[in-house]
This record gives C-alpha cells, sequence and structure tokens, in this order.
C-alpha cells in the first residue's frame, strides 16, 4: 500500500467517524440552512429543464435530496459517512450510494449534474486531481459541476477530527482546468457582507468535452 494511499484512508476513516457521531446533531444544525443561492447558481445553466439526473457528492443526511426531488428531478446522494446514507435514504427515498470520496465507482455519462456542497474540501490536494477526473466522467457533455467550500491557504486538520483542503479561486480553477472543467460563474458567501466575512467560495463549472 503506497503511503499516499494510507494517507487517504486514514483521512476519511477519522472524517467520516467524526461526522457519523454527530450526524443528528448535523442534521438539526443544518437542516434549515438558506442555501437557494448555492440552489439556484447549480440549476441556472440548465433553463428551467425538469427531470434533471443529479449526483449529491456529499449529501449527508439528504436536506439538498429532497429539494432537487420537490422540483421534479432525480436526485441521488452520495456520502463517506454511514449514518448520513442511513439517513438520507429514509428521508428521501431516494438511491444513496455509500462511497469513498478518492475512490468513486460511478458510470460514465450517467450525470447532468454534479452539487457538492461543503464536501469537495475534505479531499487531500494530492487526490483531488483523480477525483474531479472521476466526476467528469460521470457528467454528461456539458454537464454541470457546483462546488461550495470555505476557502483560505491551507491543507490539513481543520479540528481534531476532520481534514480541510482549503483554497482560493486561483487554485481551484487550476485543477477544474486540469480535469476538463471550465468555470462559468463563482461568487463568495454568505451574500451581503464585506469580502473578509465571506469565508465559503461557491464555484459553477461545465464539463467540456
Amino acid at each position: 500500500m503506497t503511503d499516499n494511499k494510507q494517507h487517504i484512508e486514514n483521512i476519511e476513516e477519522i472524517t467520516f467517524k467524526d461526522y457519523g457521531e454527530k450526524a443528528d446533531r448535523f442534521w438539526d444544525r443544518t437542516k434549515d440552512h438558506d442555501v437557494s443561492q448555492n440552489y439556484g447558481a447549480f440549476l441556472a445553466p440548465f433553463e428551467g429543464r425538469s427531470d434533471l439526473d443529479i449526483l449529491d457528492f456529499g449529501c449527508g443526511p439528504g436536506r439538498d435530496i429532497m429539494y432537487f426531488k420537490s422540483l421534479g428531478h432525480n436526485p441521488v446522494g452520495l456520502d463517506g459517512t454511514l449514518e448520513f446514507c442511513q439517513m438520507a435514504r429514509e428521508k428521501t427515498q431516494c438511491e444513496v450510494l455509500h462511497q469513498s470520496f478518492n475512490d468513486l465507482e460511478l458510470k460514465d455519462h450517467s450525470f447532468d449534474g454534479i452539487f457538492a456542497n461543503a464536501s469537495m474540501f475534505h479531499v487531500p490536494s494530492h487526490n483531488l486531481h483523480n477525483v474531479l477526473t472521476d466526476l467528469w466522467k460521470a457528467l454528461r457533455p456539458a454537464g454541470v459541476l457546483f462546488t461550495s467550500n470555505p476557502r483560505g491557504d491551507e491543507e490539513g486538520w481543520s479540528n481534531p477530527g476532520r481534514y480541510g483542503n482549503f483554497m482560493q479561486l486561483a487554485q481551484n480553477k487550476q485543477y477544474l482546468d486540469a480535469a476538463g472543467f471550465e468555470i462559468i460563474d463563482h461568487y463568495y458567501r454568505p451574500p451581503g457582507l464585506p469580502i473578509e466575512e465571506q469565508k465559503w467560495l461557491a464555484i459553477v463549472a461545465k464539463a467540456i468535452k
């Protein structure tokens, strides 16, 4: 086993375990978050299309799956935390994949869009290209990838139980370009605050095929 593979497995084991131990509290804390700005930015390139096949990458307990389902789309969840997968299935009655973020098993050309809200930053930088390439393969031509992550210039254990890879726009663009994506929109969150207080970076990118 390579050092990188062992490093990734350690990151996921510790990070997903931390989320799993706090799954109910996480749901209570996040179920009413206003992410309408992110929903709108993700769906805007589809210009009102309905019945989209959507992958919710890092779906957590299922809040966003429920929203996309309510609009008539076909969402599939994916998370590395088993407790989240079980909760999401119960709450949404949708398919939810229990998979490693770093070792994805997705069918090529199976999704119109991938919604990765507050999840991609758990992928370590040395494997980010591989993960983005897997997501690119899973998208149909002109498919859309949405990401929203805390921004910064550091990587490591952001708290004792969770690993984070925090990047600014320029570095995100480098990874997305290399994996075959073109950024078509970006913004900082939460809205209405000074830039120094907007800790989250949201990016909408199109798969170029």
